[in-house]
């Protein structure tokens, strides 16, 4: 399996304007890069439903968590 990459964070105006304020109180660049997914707990009968497609199709499947919404950022 592939390692997990990261992605650059698409940013509104608002928090670009937050890491542009700490960037120069630590005088650094700051990246902000998204949050990594977590990897789905699957039932056995799930694991083997994706295992199967896997099969089926020929590729490596990976289930993720889905992506919670962040609250007051």
């Amino acid at each position: 399996m592939a390692p997990q990459q990261l992605r650059i964070a698409e940013l509104d105006e608002a928090r670009l304007a937050r890491i542009r304020a700490l960037e120069d109180r630590l005088g650094s660049i700051v990246v902000a890069y998204e949050s990594r997914p977590t990897y789905a707990e699957l039932l056995p009968d799930q694991l083997a439903a994706l295992q199967d497609l896997e099969r089926e199709l020929g590729v490596v499947l990976v289930a993720y968590t889905p992506k919670a919404t962040a609250v007051g950022v």
